[in-house]
Protein backbone atom coordinates (compact mmCIF):
# COMPACT_ATOMS: atom_id res chain seq x y z
CA UNK A 1 0.00 0.00 0.00
CA UNK A 2 2.86 2.62 1.00
CA UNK A 3 4.73 1.65 -2.47
CA UNK A 4 1.14 2.51 -4.49
CA UNK A 5 1.11 5.82 -2.22
CA UNK A 6 4.29 6.80 -3.39
CA UNK A 7 3.32 6.19 -6.38
CA UNK A 8 0.51 8.57 -6.78
CA UNK A 9 2.48 10.54 -5.39
CA UNK A 10 5.13 11.14 -8.29
CA UNK A 11 5.17 13.78 -10.60
CA UNK A 12 5.67 12.00 -13.33
CA UNK A 13 2.81 9.55 -12.72
CA UNK A 14 -0.03 12.97 -11.72
CA UNK A 15 0.01 13.91 -15.27
CA UNK A 16 -0.44 10.38 -16.37
CA UNK A 17 -3.58 9.96 -14.63
CA UNK A 18 -4.78 13.30 -15.80
CA UNK A 19 -4.17 12.69 -18.95
CA UNK A 20 -5.83 9.42 -19.06
CA UNK A 21 -8.77 10.87 -16.94
CA UNK A 22 -9.44 13.36 -20.01
CA UNK A 23 -9.29 10.62 -22.72
CA UNK A 24 -11.75 8.43 -21.16
CA UNK A 25 -14.34 9.75 -22.57
CA UNK A 26 -13.39 9.05 -26.34
CA UNK A 27 -12.15 5.77 -25.22
CA UNK A 28 -15.44 5.00 -23.77
CA UNK A 29 -17.70 6.17 -26.74
CA UNK A 30 -15.34 4.23 -29.05
CA UNK A 31 -16.43 1.52 -27.96
CA UNK A 32 -20.41 1.59 -29.59
CA UNK A 33 -21.53 -0.63 -31.23
CA UNK A 34 -23.27 -0.24 -34.50
CA UNK A 35 -23.18 3.81 -35.03
CA UNK A 36 -25.94 5.47 -36.66
CA UNK A 37 -24.65 6.91 -40.22
CA UNK A 38 -25.79 9.85 -42.00
CA UNK A 39 -24.05 10.62 -45.18
CA UNK A 40 -25.24 13.64 -46.71
CA UNK A 41 -23.61 14.13 -50.43
CA UNK A 42 -23.98 17.22 -52.29
CA UNK A 43 -24.24 17.64 -55.85
CA UNK A 44 -21.83 19.58 -58.28
CA UNK A 45 -20.79 21.67 -55.15
CA UNK A 46 -17.14 23.24 -55.47
CA UNK A 47 -14.66 22.81 -52.62
CA UNK A 48 -14.32 26.81 -52.76
CA UNK A 49 -18.23 27.13 -51.95
CA UNK A 50 -17.95 26.05 -48.86
CA UNK A 51 -16.67 28.68 -45.32
CA UNK A 52 -14.43 26.12 -43.67
CA UNK A 53 -12.61 25.76 -46.84
CA UNK A 54 -12.10 29.38 -47.52
CA UNK A 55 -15.11 30.99 -48.57
CA UNK A 56 -15.97 34.04 -46.59
CA UNK A 57 -19.21 35.38 -48.74
CA UNK A 58 -20.98 32.30 -49.33
CA UNK A 59 -22.51 31.36 -45.74
CA UNK A 60 -22.31 27.42 -44.63
CA UNK A 61 -22.54 27.89 -40.66
CA UNK A 62 -23.72 24.86 -40.50
CA UNK A 63 -21.50 22.57 -42.80
CA UNK A 64 -18.82 24.88 -40.92
CA UNK A 65 -20.09 23.86 -37.42
CA UNK A 66 -19.48 20.12 -38.55
CA UNK A 67 -15.58 21.09 -39.18
CA UNK A 68 -15.76 22.86 -36.28
CA UNK A 69 -17.34 19.88 -33.84
CA UNK A 70 -15.57 16.73 -36.15
CA UNK A 71 -13.04 16.64 -38.23
CA UNK A 72 -12.18 18.45 -41.88
CA UNK A 73 -10.31 16.58 -44.71
CA UNK A 74 -8.71 19.03 -46.82
CA UNK A 75 -7.37 16.15 -49.95
CA UNK A 76 -10.30 13.97 -50.34
CA UNK A 77 -10.72 13.49 -53.89
CA UNK A 78 -13.88 12.15 -55.71
CA UNK A 79 -13.09 8.77 -57.82
CA UNK A 80 -14.73 10.27 -60.86
CA UNK A 81 -15.73 13.93 -62.13
CA UNK A 82 -19.13 13.20 -62.97
CA UNK A 83 -22.40 12.13 -60.79
CA UNK A 84 -23.13 8.96 -62.17
CA UNK A 85 -19.73 7.40 -62.11
CA UNK A 86 -18.43 9.09 -58.66
CA UNK A 87 -21.48 7.94 -56.91
CA UNK A 88 -21.34 4.73 -57.91
CA UNK A 89 -17.64 4.37 -56.57
CA UNK A 90 -18.70 6.24 -53.67
CA UNK A 91 -21.54 2.72 -52.75
CA UNK A 92 -19.13 0.33 -53.73
CA UNK A 93 -15.74 1.75 -52.63
CA UNK A 94 -14.19 0.92 -56.25
CA UNK A 95 -13.41 2.58 -59.08
CA UNK A 96 -15.90 2.83 -61.79
CA UNK A 97 -14.37 1.35 -64.14
CA UNK A 98 -14.56 -2.03 -62.27
CA UNK A 99 -18.32 -2.26 -62.52
CA UNK A 100 -18.69 -0.90 -65.97
CA UNK A 101 -19.73 2.47 -64.55
CA UNK A 102 -17.54 4.87 -66.27
CA UNK A 103 -17.57 5.75 -69.56
CA UNK A 104 -16.14 4.57 -73.25
CA UNK A 105 -17.63 7.46 -75.23
CA UNK A 106 -18.94 11.22 -74.90
CA UNK A 107 -21.93 9.90 -72.76
CA UNK A 108 -20.33 9.40 -69.59
CA UNK A 109 -23.40 9.36 -66.71
CA UNK A 110 -26.91 7.91 -67.06
CA UNK A 111 -28.98 9.73 -69.70
CA UNK A 112 -32.69 8.22 -69.24
CA UNK A 113 -34.36 6.87 -66.65
CA UNK A 114 -35.82 4.95 -69.85
CA UNK A 115 -32.07 3.56 -70.59
CA UNK A 116 -30.86 -0.20 -69.62
CA UNK A 117 -27.51 0.79 -68.22
CA UNK A 118 -26.95 0.97 -64.68
CA UNK A 119 -25.16 0.08 -61.40
CA UNK A 120 -24.95 -3.97 -61.58
CA UNK A 121 -27.02 -5.85 -59.61
CA UNK A 122 -23.63 -8.43 -58.82
CA UNK A 123 -22.12 -4.80 -56.85
CA UNK A 124 -22.32 -4.66 -53.08
CA UNK A 125 -23.03 -1.39 -51.88
CA UNK A 126 -22.45 -0.58 -48.30
CA UNK A 127 -25.79 -0.27 -47.80
CA UNK A 128 -26.94 -4.06 -48.60
CA UNK A 129 -24.10 -4.84 -46.34
CA UNK A 130 -25.47 -2.65 -43.34
CA UNK A 131 -28.59 -3.91 -44.35
CA UNK A 132 -27.47 -7.68 -43.76
CA UNK A 133 -26.39 -6.28 -40.30
CA UNK A 134 -29.91 -5.06 -39.20
CA UNK A 135 -29.64 -1.53 -40.24
CA UNK A 136 -32.59 0.58 -41.91
CA UNK A 137 -31.36 1.79 -44.44
CA UNK A 138 -32.76 4.91 -46.50
CA UNK A 139 -31.99 7.23 -49.14
CA UNK A 140 -33.37 10.19 -49.98
CA UNK A 141 -32.61 12.36 -52.93
CA UNK A 142 -30.84 12.07 -56.01
CA UNK A 143 -30.12 8.05 -57.20
CA UNK A 144 -28.59 8.75 -60.86
CA UNK A 145 -27.64 4.79 -60.86
CA UNK A 146 -30.39 3.56 -63.33
CA UNK A 147 -33.51 1.94 -62.96
CA UNK A 148 -34.65 -1.50 -65.40
CA UNK A 149 -32.48 -3.74 -67.41
CA UNK A 150 -35.39 -5.26 -69.62
CA UNK A 151 -38.80 -3.43 -68.51
CA UNK A 152 -41.01 -0.99 -67.54
CA UNK A 153 -40.55 -2.07 -63.59
CA UNK A 154 -38.09 -4.77 -63.35
CA UNK A 155 -36.19 -2.21 -61.57
CA UNK A 156 -33.01 -4.32 -61.51
CA UNK A 157 -30.83 -0.99 -61.31
CA UNK A 158 -33.32 0.52 -58.43
CA UNK A 159 -31.63 1.52 -54.96
CA UNK A 160 -34.10 -1.01 -53.17
CA UNK A 161 -32.42 -3.69 -55.19
CA UNK A 162 -29.13 -2.43 -54.08
CA UNK A 163 -29.53 -2.58 -49.97
CA UNK A 164 -31.98 0.47 -49.26
CA UNK A 165 -35.17 -0.51 -47.30
CA UNK A 166 -36.31 2.87 -48.33
CA UNK A 167 -36.11 5.08 -51.42
CA UNK A 168 -37.65 8.69 -52.08
CA UNK A 169 -36.48 10.76 -54.38
CA UNK A 170 -35.01 11.06 -57.88
CA UNK A 171 -34.06 7.89 -60.12
CA UNK A 172 -32.43 10.47 -62.15
CA UNK A 173 -30.59 13.42 -62.03
CA UNK A 174 -31.91 17.30 -61.67
CA UNK A 175 -31.13 19.51 -65.15
CA UNK A 176 -33.02 22.73 -66.01
CA UNK A 177 -35.31 20.82 -67.90
CA UNK A 178 -37.35 20.23 -65.27
CA UNK A 179 -37.83 23.49 -64.64
CA UNK A 180 -40.38 24.64 -67.66
CA UNK A 181 -38.94 28.23 -67.20
CA UNK A 182 -35.70 27.18 -67.67
CA UNK A 183 -34.06 26.60 -71.15
CA UNK A 184 -33.32 22.89 -71.61
CA UNK A 185 -30.02 21.71 -70.50
CA UNK A 186 -30.15 17.91 -71.86
CA UNK A 187 -27.42 16.96 -74.58
CA UNK A 188 -27.92 20.61 -75.50
CA UNK A 189 -25.74 21.00 -78.63
CA UNK A 190 -27.01 17.33 -80.13
CA UNK A 191 -30.76 18.41 -80.24
CA UNK A 192 -29.90 22.15 -82.26
CA UNK A 193 -28.48 19.33 -84.69
CA UNK A 194 -31.12 17.37 -84.48
CA UNK A 195 -33.89 20.31 -84.93
CA UNK A 196 -31.54 21.91 -87.83
CA UNK A 197 -31.56 18.86 -89.52
CA UNK A 198 -35.36 18.28 -89.07
CA UNK A 199 -35.79 21.93 -90.23
CA UNK A 200 -33.48 21.13 -93.28
CA UNK A 201 -35.16 17.68 -93.78
CA UNK A 202 -38.71 19.57 -93.84
CA UNK A 203 -37.34 22.35 -96.27
CA UNK A 204 -36.35 20.29 -99.02
CA UNK A 205 -39.78 18.34 -98.81
CA UNK A 206 -41.90 21.58 -99.09
CA UNK A 207 -39.47 22.28 -101.96
CA UNK A 208 -39.97 19.56 -103.51
CA UNK A 209 -44.12 20.02 -103.12
CA UNK A 210 -44.13 23.03 -104.08
CA UNK A 211 -41.97 22.59 -107.45
CA UNK A 212 -44.27 19.46 -108.06
CA UNK A 213 -47.39 21.40 -107.47
CA UNK A 214 -45.96 24.29 -109.60
CA UNK A 215 -44.46 22.11 -112.36
CA UNK A 216 -40.65 23.24 -111.72
CA UNK A 217 -40.04 19.98 -110.99
CA UNK A 218 -40.67 16.40 -112.18
CA UNK A 219 -41.01 13.72 -109.41
CA UNK A 220 -43.82 11.67 -108.08
CA UNK A 221 -45.69 11.90 -105.97
CA UNK A 222 -44.57 8.55 -104.74
CA UNK A 223 -41.30 9.51 -104.09
CA UNK A 224 -42.79 12.92 -102.49
CA UNK A 225 -44.93 10.83 -100.13
CA UNK A 226 -41.81 8.51 -99.12
CA UNK A 227 -40.00 11.77 -98.83
CA UNK A 228 -42.59 13.18 -96.29
CA UNK A 229 -43.07 9.55 -94.55
CA UNK A 230 -39.14 10.12 -93.94
CA UNK A 231 -39.45 13.82 -92.45
CA UNK A 232 -42.36 12.68 -90.51
CA UNK A 233 -40.23 9.40 -89.08
CA UNK A 234 -37.22 11.05 -88.37
CA UNK A 235 -38.66 13.79 -85.95
CA UNK A 236 -40.83 11.35 -84.21
CA UNK A 237 -37.69 9.63 -83.84
CA UNK A 238 -35.66 12.23 -81.83
CA UNK A 239 -39.11 14.10 -80.49
CA UNK A 240 -40.06 11.61 -78.76
CA UNK A 241 -37.41 11.21 -76.49
CA UNK A 242 -36.28 14.74 -76.39
CA UNK A 243 -39.78 16.78 -76.82
CA UNK A 244 -41.06 15.57 -73.40
CA UNK A 245 -37.86 14.89 -71.17
CA UNK A 246 -39.20 16.66 -68.13
CA UNK A 247 -42.22 13.66 -68.00
CA UNK A 248 -39.82 10.71 -68.85
CA UNK A 249 -36.43 11.51 -66.61
CA UNK A 250 -37.63 14.66 -64.22
CA UNK A 251 -39.95 11.98 -61.93
CA UNK A 252 -40.23 11.10 -57.96
CA UNK A 253 -40.40 8.10 -56.49
CA UNK A 254 -41.19 6.48 -53.39
CA UNK A 255 -39.48 2.83 -52.84
CA UNK A 256 -40.90 1.15 -56.49
CA UNK A 257 -44.22 3.65 -57.26
CA UNK A 258 -43.98 7.06 -59.31
CA UNK A 259 -45.31 10.02 -57.08
CA UNK A 260 -45.13 12.89 -59.32
CA UNK A 261 -44.27 12.83 -62.83
CA UNK A 262 -43.13 15.27 -63.78
CA UNK A 263 -41.79 16.54 -60.38
CA UNK A 264 -43.45 19.79 -59.06
CA UNK A 265 -40.41 21.61 -58.38
CA UNK A 266 -42.08 24.30 -55.80
CA UNK A 267 -42.26 21.47 -53.47
CA UNK A 268 -39.28 19.45 -53.88
CA UNK A 269 -36.62 20.50 -51.24
CA UNK A 270 -38.78 20.82 -48.34
CA UNK A 271 -40.27 17.24 -49.24
CA UNK A 272 -36.82 15.98 -49.12
CA UNK A 273 -35.91 17.48 -45.91
CA UNK A 274 -39.20 16.29 -44.58
CA UNK A 275 -38.59 12.32 -45.76
CA UNK A 276 -34.87 12.50 -44.39
CA UNK A 277 -36.28 14.14 -40.94
CA UNK A 278 -39.39 11.80 -41.03
CA UNK A 279 -37.07 8.62 -41.94
CA UNK A 280 -34.48 9.55 -38.73
CA UNK A 281 -37.83 10.29 -36.26
CA UNK A 282 -39.03 6.40 -37.17
CA UNK A 283 -35.91 4.81 -37.06
CA UNK A 284 -34.42 6.17 -33.73
CA UNK A 285 -34.52 2.69 -31.92
CA UNK A 286 -32.43 0.75 -34.12
CA UNK A 287 -28.88 1.63 -35.97
CA UNK A 288 -30.09 3.10 -39.04
CA UNK A 289 -28.37 4.70 -42.47
CA UNK A 290 -29.61 7.74 -43.78
CA UNK A 291 -28.01 8.62 -47.14
CA UNK A 292 -29.05 11.93 -47.56
CA UNK A 293 -28.10 12.79 -51.62
CA UNK A 294 -29.33 16.43 -52.16
CA UNK A 295 -30.61 17.84 -55.09
CA UNK A 296 -28.48 21.33 -55.05
CA UNK A 297 -26.34 22.35 -55.92
CA UNK A 298 -27.28 21.28 -59.59
CA UNK A 299 -28.80 23.44 -61.91
CA UNK A 300 -31.97 24.59 -62.62
CA UNK A 301 -30.72 25.83 -58.89
CA UNK A 302 -34.13 24.97 -57.18
CA UNK A 303 -34.21 27.31 -54.29
CA UNK A 304 -37.54 28.21 -52.05
CA UNK A 305 -38.69 32.15 -51.87
CA UNK A 306 -36.82 32.03 -48.47
CA UNK A 307 -33.36 31.73 -49.82
CA UNK A 308 -33.56 33.91 -52.70
CA UNK A 309 -31.75 36.81 -53.32
CA UNK A 310 -30.40 36.26 -49.98
CA UNK A 311 -26.32 35.86 -51.02
CA UNK A 312 -23.60 37.80 -52.85
CA UNK A 313 -23.06 35.39 -55.34
CA UNK A 314 -26.99 35.03 -57.23
CA UNK A 315 -28.78 32.36 -57.33
CA UNK A 316 -25.75 30.12 -57.06
CA UNK A 317 -25.46 31.48 -53.78
CA UNK A 318 -28.57 31.25 -52.50
CA UNK A 319 -28.92 27.56 -53.27
CA UNK A 320 -25.44 27.15 -51.35
CA UNK A 321 -27.17 28.58 -48.42
CA UNK A 322 -30.43 26.91 -48.75
CA UNK A 323 -28.48 23.52 -48.66
CA UNK A 324 -26.27 24.38 -45.79
CA UNK A 325 -29.75 25.66 -43.99
CA UNK A 326 -31.16 22.11 -44.40
CA UNK A 327 -27.86 20.12 -43.18
CA UNK A 328 -28.57 22.35 -40.14
CA UNK A 329 -32.57 20.79 -40.01
CA UNK A 330 -31.35 17.22 -40.36
CA UNK A 331 -28.44 17.98 -37.66
CA UNK A 332 -31.08 19.68 -35.37
CA UNK A 333 -33.33 16.12 -35.96
CA UNK A 334 -30.34 14.18 -34.57
CA UNK A 335 -30.10 16.64 -31.78
CA UNK A 336 -33.54 16.24 -30.96
CA UNK A 337 -33.59 12.87 -30.75
CA UNK A 338 -30.71 12.26 -28.60
CA UNK A 339 -28.53 10.50 -31.29
CA UNK A 340 -25.75 13.29 -31.71
CA UNK A 341 -23.69 11.04 -29.70
CA UNK A 342 -23.85 8.03 -31.33
CA UNK A 343 -24.40 9.06 -34.79
CA UNK A 344 -21.49 9.53 -37.56
CA UNK A 345 -22.37 12.25 -39.57
CA UNK A 346 -20.32 12.89 -43.05
CA UNK A 347 -20.33 15.45 -45.51
CA UNK A 348 -18.85 15.71 -49.11
CA UNK A 349 -19.59 16.88 -52.68
CA UNK A 350 -19.65 14.47 -55.41
CA UNK A 351 -16.87 16.38 -57.36
CA UNK A 352 -16.14 19.86 -58.28
CA UNK A 353 -17.51 22.53 -58.88
CA UNK A 354 -19.26 23.32 -62.75
CA UNK A 355 -17.15 26.37 -64.54
CA UNK A 356 -18.76 26.48 -67.70
CA UNK A 357 -22.06 26.58 -66.31
CA UNK A 358 -23.03 30.12 -67.25
CA UNK A 359 -26.39 31.37 -68.76
CA UNK A 360 -27.39 35.02 -69.79
CA UNK A 361 -24.04 36.22 -68.28
CA UNK A 362 -24.30 34.48 -64.53
CA UNK A 363 -22.41 31.75 -63.42
CA UNK A 364 -24.41 28.97 -62.27
CA UNK A 365 -22.17 26.81 -61.21
CA UNK A 366 -19.57 26.63 -58.48
CA UNK A 367 -16.47 27.78 -57.04
CA UNK A 368 -13.11 25.00 -56.85
CA UNK A 369 -10.97 28.05 -54.63
CA UNK A 370 -7.40 27.68 -55.84
CA UNK A 371 -7.52 24.54 -57.64
CA UNK A 372 -7.12 24.65 -61.56
CA UNK A 373 -10.49 22.71 -63.68
CA UNK A 374 -14.24 21.79 -62.48
CA UNK A 375 -16.46 19.35 -63.15
CA UNK A 376 -15.93 16.67 -65.82
CA UNK A 377 -11.95 17.00 -65.56
CA UNK A 378 -10.54 13.78 -64.47
CA UNK A 379 -7.23 15.00 -63.67
CA UNK A 380 -6.76 18.66 -62.42
CA UNK A 381 -7.71 18.92 -58.66
CA UNK A 382 -10.81 21.08 -58.91
CA UNK A 383 -12.76 18.47 -60.44
CA UNK A 384 -12.37 16.03 -58.11
CA UNK A 385 -11.24 17.72 -54.77
CA UNK A 386 -13.96 18.19 -52.57
CA UNK A 387 -15.02 18.61 -49.28
CA UNK A 388 -14.91 15.84 -46.25
CA UNK A 389 -15.81 16.41 -43.09
CA UNK A 390 -16.59 14.03 -40.26
CA UNK A 391 -18.53 14.39 -36.92
CA UNK A 392 -18.83 11.77 -34.28
CA UNK A 393 -18.72 13.83 -30.92
CA UNK A 394 -16.59 11.72 -28.03
CA UNK A 395 -14.92 9.32 -30.17
CA UNK A 396 -13.12 11.69 -33.82
CA UNK A 397 -11.44 14.64 -32.20
CA UNK A 398 -13.14 17.99 -32.72
CA UNK A 399 -11.34 20.81 -34.50
CA UNK A 400 -9.19 18.28 -35.95
CA UNK A 401 -7.59 18.61 -39.88
CA UNK A 402 -5.97 16.38 -42.13
CA UNK A 403 -3.87 17.02 -44.92
CA UNK A 404 -3.59 13.30 -46.17
CA UNK A 405 -4.69 11.62 -49.30
CA UNK A 406 -8.43 10.31 -48.83
CA UNK A 407 -11.25 9.11 -51.32
CA UNK A 408 -14.55 9.06 -51.23
CA UNK A 409 -14.41 5.44 -51.72
CA UNK A 410 -13.22 5.04 -48.14
CA UNK A 411 -16.17 6.02 -47.03
CA UNK A 412 -17.42 2.28 -47.71
CA UNK A 413 -14.96 0.27 -45.81
CA UNK A 414 -15.09 2.78 -43.36
CA UNK A 415 -18.61 2.69 -42.84
CA UNK A 416 -19.26 -1.33 -43.10
CA UNK A 417 -16.35 -1.48 -40.58
CA UNK A 418 -17.99 0.74 -37.59
CA UNK A 419 -21.66 -1.40 -38.57
CA UNK A 420 -19.87 -5.09 -38.14
CA UNK A 421 -19.89 -5.86 -41.44
CA UNK A 422 -16.97 -7.47 -43.59
CA UNK A 423 -16.15 -6.11 -47.37
CA UNK A 424 -16.55 -8.53 -50.19
CA UNK A 425 -13.56 -10.77 -50.09
CA UNK A 426 -14.36 -11.98 -53.84
CA UNK A 427 -13.66 -8.51 -55.32
CA UNK A 428 -11.11 -5.62 -55.42
CA UNK A 429 -11.76 -2.81 -52.77
CA UNK A 430 -10.43 0.20 -53.68
CA UNK A 431 -11.44 2.29 -50.58
CA UNK A 432 -9.43 2.37 -47.17
CA UNK A 433 -10.91 2.09 -43.77
CA UNK A 434 -10.00 5.86 -42.65
CA UNK A 435 -11.24 5.33 -38.68
CA UNK A 436 -7.56 5.00 -37.59
CA UNK A 437 -6.27 8.19 -39.61
CA UNK A 438 -9.71 10.33 -38.32
CA UNK A 439 -8.95 9.26 -34.44
CA UNK A 440 -5.42 10.36 -34.62
CA UNK A 441 -4.17 6.59 -34.32
CA UNK A 442 -2.14 6.89 -37.24
CA UNK A 443 0.01 9.27 -38.69
CA UNK A 444 -0.93 8.84 -42.99
CA UNK A 445 -3.48 7.55 -45.17
CA UNK A 446 -3.12 3.93 -46.70
CA UNK A 447 -3.63 5.39 -50.02
CA UNK A 448 -0.30 5.40 -51.40
CA UNK A 449 -1.54 6.00 -55.16
CA UNK A 450 -4.47 7.07 -56.26
CA UNK A 451 -5.30 6.61 -60.05
CA UNK A 452 -8.00 9.76 -61.30
CA UNK A 453 -9.92 8.93 -64.08
CA UNK A 454 -11.71 10.54 -67.02
CA UNK A 455 -14.07 7.84 -68.55
CA UNK A 456 -12.15 4.99 -68.98
CA UNK A 457 -8.83 6.84 -69.88
CA UNK A 458 -6.67 7.48 -66.72
CA UNK A 459 -5.55 11.22 -66.75
CA UNK A 460 -3.54 11.57 -64.02
CA UNK A 461 -1.67 9.23 -60.98
CA UNK A 462 -0.93 10.71 -57.30
CA UNK A 463 1.46 9.14 -55.33
CA UNK A 464 1.96 10.57 -51.84
CA UNK A 465 4.94 9.83 -50.31
CA UNK A 466 5.12 9.33 -46.97
CA UNK A 467 8.23 9.13 -45.92
CA UNK A 468 9.02 13.05 -46.85
CA UNK A 469 5.37 13.83 -46.89
CA UNK A 470 5.22 15.09 -50.72
CA UNK A 471 2.44 14.06 -53.21
CA UNK A 472 3.40 13.96 -56.57
CA UNK A 473 1.11 13.97 -59.58
CA UNK A 474 1.32 13.02 -62.86
CA UNK A 475 -0.73 14.35 -65.52
CA UNK A 476 -0.56 11.87 -68.83
CA UNK A 477 -4.03 14.04 -70.76
CA UNK A 478 -5.22 17.33 -69.78
CA UNK A 479 -7.93 18.46 -71.64
CA UNK A 480 -7.42 21.46 -73.89
CA UNK A 481 -9.08 24.54 -71.94
CA UNK A 482 -11.07 27.48 -74.94
CA UNK A 483 -10.31 29.92 -74.84
CA UNK A 484 -6.88 28.99 -73.94
CA UNK A 485 -5.86 30.03 -70.78
CA UNK A 486 -9.36 29.66 -69.48
CA UNK A 487 -9.31 27.34 -67.34
CA UNK A 488 -11.97 25.26 -68.49
CA UNK A 489 -14.06 24.38 -71.74
CA UNK A 490 -16.60 26.98 -71.87
CA UNK A 491 -17.31 26.59 -76.01
CA UNK A 492 -17.88 22.89 -75.30
CA UNK A 493 -20.16 22.99 -71.67
CA UNK A 494 -18.11 20.15 -71.12
CA UNK A 495 -14.18 18.89 -71.29
CA UNK A 496 -13.72 15.99 -72.86
CA UNK A 497 -11.70 12.67 -72.55
CA UNK A 498 -10.13 12.12 -74.78
CA UNK A 499 -9.49 13.00 -78.77
CA UNK A 500 -8.96 16.25 -80.30
CA UNK A 501 -10.09 18.14 -76.95
CA UNK A 502 -7.01 16.85 -75.31
CA UNK A 503 -3.25 17.39 -75.04
CA UNK A 504 -1.03 13.96 -74.54
CA UNK A 505 1.68 14.42 -72.20
CA UNK A 506 5.66 12.48 -72.62
CA UNK A 507 6.98 12.79 -70.39
CA UNK A 508 3.84 13.34 -68.33
CA UNK A 509 3.36 16.79 -66.38
CA UNK A 510 4.27 16.48 -62.76
CA UNK A 511 3.91 18.31 -59.94
CA UNK A 512 4.34 18.66 -56.31
CA UNK A 513 0.97 19.12 -54.39
CA UNK A 514 2.51 20.21 -50.99
CA UNK A 515 4.00 22.73 -52.43
CA UNK A 516 2.00 23.26 -55.93
CA UNK A 517 -1.60 22.83 -54.98
CA UNK A 518 -3.10 24.66 -58.00
CA UNK A 519 -0.85 23.32 -60.11
CA UNK A 520 0.43 25.94 -61.51
CA UNK A 521 4.60 25.36 -62.29
CA UNK A 522 4.58 21.91 -63.94
CA UNK A 523 8.62 20.29 -63.24
CA UNK A 524 10.82 18.58 -65.38
CA UNK A 525 13.90 16.29 -65.21
CA UNK A 526 15.92 19.79 -65.26
CA UNK A 527 14.45 21.24 -62.01
CA UNK A 528 13.39 18.36 -60.14
CA UNK A 529 16.33 16.10 -59.35
CA UNK A 530 13.94 13.30 -59.24
CA UNK A 531 11.84 14.17 -61.72
CA UNK A 532 12.79 10.68 -63.56
CA UNK A 533 12.93 8.32 -60.25
CA UNK A 534 9.12 9.55 -59.08
CA UNK A 535 7.63 8.69 -63.18
CA UNK A 536 9.28 4.87 -63.17
CA UNK A 537 7.71 4.53 -59.72
CA UNK A 538 3.87 6.07 -60.83
CA UNK A 539 4.98 4.06 -63.79
CA UNK A 540 5.19 0.94 -61.77
CA UNK A 541 2.33 1.65 -59.81
CA UNK A 542 -0.14 1.74 -62.84
CA UNK A 543 1.20 -0.90 -64.32
CA UNK A 544 0.29 -2.86 -61.21
CA UNK A 545 -3.27 -1.69 -60.84
CA UNK A 546 -3.97 -2.24 -64.59
CA UNK A 547 -3.38 -5.91 -63.78
CA UNK A 548 -6.10 -5.97 -61.09
CA UNK A 549 -9.00 -4.38 -64.20
CA UNK A 550 -11.21 -7.25 -65.84
CA UNK A 551 -13.04 -6.68 -68.49
CA UNK A 552 -17.14 -6.57 -67.48
CA UNK A 553 -20.11 -4.74 -69.55
CA UNK A 554 -20.27 -1.69 -69.77
CA UNK A 555 -23.16 0.35 -68.17
CA UNK A 556 -22.67 3.63 -70.21
CA UNK A 557 -22.24 2.53 -73.84
CA UNK A 558 -24.18 3.79 -76.28
CA UNK A 559 -26.95 0.70 -76.83
CA UNK A 560 -27.87 0.95 -72.70
CA UNK A 561 -27.82 4.53 -72.78
CA UNK A 562 -30.17 5.94 -74.85
CA UNK A 563 -34.14 5.69 -74.26
CA UNK A 564 -36.31 3.05 -74.95
CA UNK A 565 -39.46 3.44 -74.48
CA UNK A 566 -40.31 -0.07 -72.94
CA UNK A 567 -38.00 1.10 -70.11
CA UNK A 568 -39.94 3.93 -69.83
CA UNK A 569 -41.25 4.27 -65.77
CA UNK A 570 -44.66 5.04 -65.87
CA UNK A 571 -47.28 6.01 -63.59
CA UNK A 572 -50.09 5.62 -66.10
CA UNK A 573 -50.19 3.80 -69.28
CA UNK A 574 -47.69 4.47 -71.87
CA UNK A 575 -46.89 7.05 -73.21
CA UNK A 576 -49.81 9.20 -71.19
CA UNK A 577 -47.55 9.34 -67.64
CA UNK A 578 -48.50 11.93 -65.60
CA UNK A 579 -49.41 12.02 -62.02
CA UNK A 580 -49.41 14.16 -59.10
CA UNK A 581 -50.01 12.15 -55.58
CA UNK A 582 -48.29 14.55 -53.42
CA UNK A 583 -50.83 16.95 -54.63
CA UNK A 584 -53.85 14.65 -54.03
CA UNK A 585 -52.47 13.80 -50.56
Amino acid sequence: ASFLLLCFRSPLVTPLIFGLLLQAPLTQLSTITQPNFVLLLADDLGIGDVGCYGNDTIRTPNIDRLAKEGVKLTQHIAAAPLCTPSRAAFLTGRYPLRSGMDAVNDYRVIFWNAGSGGLPPNETTFAKILQQQGYSTGLIGKWHQGVNCESHNDHCHHPLKHGFDYFYGMPFTLISDCQPSETPEMDRAFRRKLWLSTQMIGLITLTAVLGRLTGLVSVQWKTLTCLAGFSLLFFVSWFSSYGFVRYWNCIMMRNHGITEQPMVTDRTTSLILQESISFIERNKQKPFLLFLSFLHSHTPLLTTDKFLGRSRHGLYGDNVEEMDWMVGQVLDAIDKEGLKDTTLVYFASDHGGWLERQEGGKQLGGWNGMYKGGKAMGGWEGGIRVPGIFRWPGVLPAGTVIDEPTSLMDIYPTVVHLAGGAVPQDRVIDGRDLLPLLQGTVAHSEHEFLFHYCGIHLHAVRWHQKDTGAVWKAHYMTPIFSPPGAGACYDRGFCPCFGEGVTYHEPPLLFELSQDPSEAKPLSADTEPLFDTVIKKIGRAIEEHRRTLTPVPEQLSVSNVVWKPWLQPCCGTFPFCWCDKEGDN
